[in-house]
């Protein structure tokens, strides 16, 4: 066991596979991560949500650990899931690259980025020992000397234009060239980022692309951080949201949540995002200047705030399988 104490230097892996219709599947990946293969519970491991979308047939794990042990068990669950995911059979509308898609590590308590750098860089070296098939690119610290970023390397990639590696130049920065069963997994570090989708009352993809387009980080009236993406869901169009952390040192934002943005602390640096209901009143106000209401909003995941504590209690209580009492606790 690590003698690192329970709530201190703590970490998660918001763990993105790509299986959602199989939830007996699902979840022995996420029990993957607490426990061994003898079945005994890991005391330092905690998974602390899963969350399934049938259409997306994507789940995200949320494991979280002291960052000294993380790297195990994240390598545990992905070994399970490349046993259990076959890409060749995969069906769903969300984009993605590979059984195990994306493996973020991101800090919470007395941890930086560069640290989930080294974590995530050896995560990559030993899953593709554990698994040899299996193939990845690194982003952000992990991306050595680049650092590019997530969105630079899935730009490069393709990650919008399908999986059929043998009719795309796409190369591994670790491990085996990318096969059609295991396909590309990305790992890497980042400031903590939060997912929220929006649903819009409409069917047309058309105007559900403008809405994301105008909320995006890029667009010069977006709001800062968000990465958008639009899917058809349900019968009605979805705008996928992804709100990253980020460091304000140019204090272009008002880091209040009166403003709609919210701050926190890691090791004394200051990051901020944007909130929930900042990205959802957004997106209904441009929605209505097309005649369209909003049905429905989901926070895919926890705050970093509440990541943090969440984490640190189900740690310190020993909850391995936090997931299933989450609902009737805090939030």
């Amino acid at each position: 066991m690590s003698s690192t104490k329970v709530g201190f230097h703590l970490a998660a892996c918001l763990l993105n596979i790509s299986e959602a219709r199989k939830k007996d599947i699902v979840e022995k990946i996420a029990k993957a991560a607490v426990y061994d293969d003898n079945g005994q519970k890991h005391p330092q491991a905690t998974v602390l949500n899963i969350f399934s979308d049938y259409d997306y047939n994507r789940s995200v794990i949320t494991i979280a650990a002291p960052i000294d042990m993380l790297g195990n068990y994240v390598i545990a669950a992905c070994t399970e899931a490349f046993k259990s995911i076959d890409m060749t059979i995969q069906e769903g509308i969300h984009p993605c690259l590979g059984a195990v898609d994306l493996v973020p590590i991101y800090p919470l308590l007395d941890v930086d980025v560069e640290e989930c750098g080294k974590v995530a860089q050896n995560i990559a070296e030993i899953l593709t020992l554990h698994v040899p098939e299996c193939s990845v690119f690194l982003f952000g610290q992990a991306d050595q000397p680049e650092k590019r970023s997530l969105v630079q390397r899935r730009k490069q990639l393709g990650w919008f234009k399908g999986r059929d590696f043998n009719s795309m130049e796409v190369k591994s920065d670790i491990g085996a060239a990318p096969s059609q069963r295991y396909g590309l997994t990305g790992v890497g570090p980042s400031p903590y980022v939060m997912n929220c989708n929006v649903t819009i009352d409409t069917r047309d993809m058309a105007t559900g692309r403008d809405i994301a387009s105008a909320v995006r980080g890029s667009n010069t009236s977006g709001l800062k951080g968000v990465q958008t993406m639009a899917f058809p869901h349900n019968g009605k169009i979805e705008i996928a949201c992804n709100m990253e952390s980020f460091e304000d040192e140019d204090n272009t934002v008002t880091t209040h949540e009166d403003s709609g943005y919210i701050s926190y602390c890691v090791l004394g640096k200051t990051f901020s995002y944007v909130s929930p209901q900042s990205i959802e009143a957004q997106i209904k106000k441009l929605a209505s200047n097309y005649g369209i209401s909003t049905a429905r909003t989901s926070l895919v995941e926890f705050t970093p705030e509440e990541c943090k504590h969440c984490a640190a209690y189900a740690l310190r209580k020993g909850i391995g399988e936090f997931w299933r009492l989450r609902r009737g606790m805090f939030m």
